[in-house]
């Protein structure tokens, strides 16, 4: 049964097109499988014709078997006065040999006129030739209408005329651009209801997000008559990016109720979303609607009591349909119930009616006014909760640390010395890095392992400073975050204080004070 919504994925193509984002041909490969994998329809792999990678590209992609999704070649109509049969172009979106072509054509006749420099009617020739001979050729032909809301706002009757050269001449579907991503969902749907009262064909929609209404212009299209989205995963693309994919692909399938991918995979969509991420070597946007780590985390008192109580109160969803997950953040907003969802997520034995939970609660509160901020640094709020539950003492102390920097043959050494106790037993440890964090992390590490042997797989996987109270100049307070995993897991921890050296070695023995609670 084909679904309601088609979902044309072109990460790979008009994706790779944003600022920072570039595919390796590997990259490029390993991203299709995954797709085709969850269940996009269709993948555009690239434009043949435009470079020597999408050219291997699709060398490659003819040896692996696609289960679900169909692949696409990218490319133009013809060149104006060249026959189709002779353009260097069109021979090399047969020769990807790939069951899918996309081709687009100008629907704008500022464009034809004043980019093209053709006729009207030598337009319409170039779109009707290209999609005929395709077409001949076995080729499923998909249409993209270039600019074809702008075209069509400025003259509805070429516009159509356009849309109609390429239905007559063959067009399996035909595709509305809003190139600029400048329209409205008002103009989408004027354009979409014009193309379905004159086409018989299928109608698709391309929305880019120049003025952040490429998800509500697709899905305006749709609600016009248009079943078939083209996107990309996590919004990616020229200038402010394309439709996003992992915001369109579960709108349409909760809310508007929509047969799209296989609904088994609508709980894969957090996790291809941060695959791609990861594979473009992009940090996950945090605040993404439905996959961000922000999407279901629950910061004020008010907020999180009723979540508490009946969590569609404050969620439109259950997080888990897509993928994520509730997350309790604590702060100065916090409330009583914030603290204990937080530390059960965290794996302690904690309700209401826990005795400590005032003093906990108290003390999260003094440290954030004092510049701390637990909502990143998960591992040392663990910490605080963990030592006003147990009454424990920390299984270290770091009894003294030097810092110490100097030119070497015009190569600039750091040096730290840390000396830490444990039990009984005193460890005195000196290691030189990269900097003078860097060396404190190789110390303090040199010295723990002798004691505690599983820190040898803890790492620091990220830092960052912020300064609290820039007013204050070289005085100011700082606040230093620091991400850190053992290969499996990752944690954050947080220090503050006015120096940076000491704020950074709170963060550092936060980091391997929290992976030995963890065994």
């Amino acid at each position: 049964m084909r679904p309601e919504v088609e979902i044309y994925d072109t990460t790979l193509r008009d994706g790779s097109q944003g600022e920072g984002v570039n595919f390796s041909v590997m990259d490029k490969l390993r991203i299709a499988e995954r797709l085709d994998a969850f269940g996009v329809h269709y993948i555009e792999g690239g434009w043949p014709g435009s470079n020597p990678k999408d050219i291997e590209f699709f060398a490659e992609a003819r040896r692996r078997k696609f289960r679900r999704a169909r692949l696409a070649a990218f490319g133009s109509t013809r060149r104006k006065g060249v026959a189709v049969e002779a353009d260097e172009q069109v021979r090399l979106l047969l020769e990807a040999e790939t069951p899918v072509v996309t081709i687009y054509g100008k629907t704008w006749l500022l464009h034809v006129k004043e980019v093209l420099r053709a006729t009207p009617d030598e337009n319409l020739a170039m779109i009707a030739d290209t999609v005929r001979f395709l077409k001949d050729h076995g080729r499923f032909v998909i249409y993209d209408a270039e600019h074809g809301i702008d075209g069509f706002k400025d003259n509805p009757d070429y516009a159509l005329a356009t849309w109609q050269a390429a239905e007559k001449a063959g067009a399996d579907i035909v595709v509305l651009c809003d190139t600029n991503g400048g329209s409205l969902p008002g103009e989408i749907v004027r354009a979409t209801t014009a193309a379905r009262g004159k086409l018989t064909t299928r109608i698709g929609i391309h929305t880019h997000n120049d003025i952040g209404l490429g998800l509500a212009n697709a899905l305006a299209a749709v609600e016009a008559g248009a079943d078939h989205v083209q996107g990309t995963i996590n919004g990616y693309g020229e200038r402010t990016g394309n439709c996003n994919l992992t915001s369109a692909i579960p709108t349409l399938a909760f809310k508007m109720r929509k047969r799209t991918v296989p609904e088994a995979s609508l709980r894969k969509l957090n996790e291809l979303s941060q695959f791609v991420d990861e594979i473009a070597n992009i940090r996950h946007d945090p605040r993404q609607p439905w996959v961000g780590e922000a999407a279901f985390a629950h910061k004020g008192g008010t907020h999180v009591n009723a979540v508490q109580k009946i969590v569609r109160s404050y969620e439109h969803i259950d997080p888990a349909r897509v993928g994520n997950k509730r997350r309790v953040l604590v702060s100065d907003l916090a409330g009583r119930s914030n603290i204990v969802m937080k530390a059960q997520e965290l794996g302690f034995k904690i309700s209401n009616d826990t005795p400590e939970l005032r003093e906990i609660l108290n003390r999260i509160k003094k440290l954030e006014h004092e510049g701390y901020e637990f909502e990143a640094a998960e591992g040392s709020l663990a910490l605080v909760i963990r030592k006003i539950l147990k009454h424990e003492e920390p299984p270290f102390k770091i009894e003294g640390f030097h810092v110490s920097n100097r030119r070497d043959r015009a190569i600039s050494v750091c040096q730290a010395s840390v000396k830490v106790q444990v039990g009984d037993a005193i460890e005195h440890t000196i290691a030189e890095g990269d900097g003078p964090v860097n060396a404190l992390d190789q110390a303090l590490r040199a010295a723990l392992v002798k004691f505690f042997p599983q820190l040898k797989k803890v790492r620091l996987a990220d830092y960052k400073v912020r300064i609290l109270n820039s007013t204050a100049g070289t005085g100011a307070r700082t606040r230093v975050l620091i991400e850190s995993t053992d290969g499996k897991q990752e944690w954050g921890t947080v220090g503050v204080h006015d120096n940076i050296i000491e704020a950074s070695l709170q963060a550092l023995s936060d980091s391997l004070e929290y992976r030995l609670m963890k065994r």
